[in-house]
């Protein structure tokens, strides 16, 4: 240290006079640190490889100037453009990292060769929470982990409650638990492997790990260490471990846990659930969880229908998860029902966008592992046709084998871009060699009015042309958003001239 008190002595209240903190990344969550830690007194520095004089160029942020001169101005210092990354300063006290940055980026590897403290930014607002704080209702997972937190937002708001949903959802939580003109009174906070790998001491009221899949992998070194970094949110628990029936992984993940003394496994299942589970049963979904005589009777929470028309599974897994939390918070039934039936998805997850000569047009471009593509492949209704499959981008050190064994026989056709195409077309080769594959150049700017022509070339009475790409869009597209537009227009275009 450099002469400041003890970091594990340090909260809300504390003065961080003379703390040196390093603030890795001027995103959303860089600022909101940069921004909490300065108003608590410690001395702030922003290292970000953005040039000040050209930010679009690197990043999107609307007013990212506007907030280094704010901060420049409460006297928070700034290195930044190219380079200026990659040196950690020698005063030092702890490094808040921003999501995305590798333990192997030379500013983080040197912290941690010296044995400076790295944190996220959910780890500086864990210590930095109110005494009275809203109890925290965390959600991790491969997939399913922004919908779930939406759905227990609802939920929680349908109690009457100030709940809000933060994290890697959106709003930074370290902002939501510094906000004294708004407080909540729950929290609803969607973790990311990222996130959780830079943090160590938060102990939620109830956690979720709603499956593991393989992802991030190049990032996480393997899957081993990703599942390691999921588990980490089950740490501490104090009241319900929420995990997955259908998905040992996560069940394994609470078992070995290290969790406050009481805190209960809580199962979640498409089936009949078990004792201190949720389910379905006969289209209701059905808590054996949370209520007294749970060996002889269940609580209704609603029913399936309140979900959509035939929902796809894992939206009404994604809706049990968020009941079992909002539950482990004292929840009533009937705000869980009220809660699904007022929830209504985010665009680009698997959102109908036209119906032509009864072939369905749907874009789930924020499918952007094979495990979400799975899921999305499976909502498919084979009874009345197949899927011409859209597919492709970047793999992120993923295979695709599994995959195609299981949804070969769904296929009816598979339309390529993206530069990492060749992995899920080996694939396609080695499980499906007799489903048609139209590979579309990584070099067109804009792939889709190609991608959209090959698609309906293929595409029959009572199919699905499914966008769900199975990979992340940065090689082609500004984000998965900015992917799922181009695919509906093009869908447009292709509608006013077929």
């Amino acid at each position: 240290m450099t002469g400041a008190p003890e970091l594990d002595a340090l909260g809300r209240s504390s003065s961080w006079s003379g703390v040196r903190a390093v603030v890795a990344g001027f995103g959303v969550s860089g600022y909101a640190a940069a921004d909490t830690l300065q108003h608590l007194g410690a001395s702030v520095l922003v290292v970000d490889e953005t040039p000040r004089d050209d930010p679009d160029a690197a990043r999107p942020d609307q007013g990212w100037v506007e907030k280094v001169e704010l901060l420049e101005v409460f006297g928070v210092e700034f290195r930044l453009g190219a380079g200026s990354t990659t040196e950690l300063p020698d005063d030092v006290d702890v490094v808040v990292v921003s999501p995305g940055w590798r333990p192997s980026a030379p500013l983080i590897a040197a912290a941690l060769d010296r044995g400076v403290p790295v944190w996220s930014e959910v780890e500086l607002a864990w210590r930095v929470r109110a005494d009275d704080a809203a109890p925290w209702l965390v959600v991790t997972g491969t997939n399913g982990k922004t919908t779930t937190v939406q759905m227990l937002e609802q939920i929680l708001r349908a109690e009457g409650l100030n709940a809000q949903a933060v994290g890697n959802v959106g709003r930074p939580v370290v902002e939501a638990v510094m906000d004294t003109d708004d407080p909540a009174d729950v929290l609803a906070v969607e973790l990311s492997s990222y996130q959780l790998h830079w943090t160590h001491s938060m102990s939620a009221q109830a956690s979720a790990v709603l499956n593991v899949a393989p992802d991030h992998l190049d990032w996480h070194g393997g899957l081993e260490h990703y599942t390691a970094d999921k588990a980490r949110i089950y740490e501490r628990t104090q009241i319900a471990c929420v995990y997955n029936v259908d998905d040992p992984t996560t069940e394994q993940l609470v078992a070995e846990a290290d969790v406050v003394e009481g805190c209960r496994a809580i199962g979640f299942t498409l089936g009949v659930p078990g004792l201190s589970m949720l389910g379905v049963v006969d289209g209701i979904l059905a808590d054996r969880a949370y209520v007294t005589e749970r060996v002889s009777t269940a609580a209704e929470l609603g029913h399936v229908s309140d979900l959509g028309t035939n929902p796809a599974p894992h939206l009404i897994a994604n809706a049990l998860a968020a009941a079992a939390l909002a539950r482990a918070h004292g929840v009533s039934p009937r705000a869980v029902r009220d809660g699904l039936q007022a929830f209504v998805p985010d665009a680009h997850r698997i959102a109908e966008i036209a119906v032509v000569d009864d072939v369905r047009w749907v874009d789930d471009s924020k499918a952007t592992n094979a495990h979400a593509a799975l899921a999305s492949l499976n909502s498919v209704p084979v009874a009345e046709g197949r899927a011409v499959w859209i597919a492709g981008g970047l793999a992120k050190g993923a295979s695709f084998d599994d995959l195609v064994l299981e949804v070969a026989d769904r296929l009816r056709a598979v339309v390529l871009i993206g530069v990492d195409r060749d992995v899920i077309a080996q694939a396609l080769a080695r499980h499906a060699p007799d489903v048609p594959v139209v590979e579309v150049e990584v070099g067109d700017t804009d792939p889709m009015d190609r991608v959209v022509e090959v698609a309906a070339s293929f595409a029959q009475p009572g199919d699905t042309v499914l966008l769900a790409p199975g990979c992340a869009s940065m090689d082609q597209f500004a984000n998965y958003a900015a992917r799922g537009d181009s695919f509906a227009a093009a869908v447009a275009r292709w509608q006013t001239t077929s």
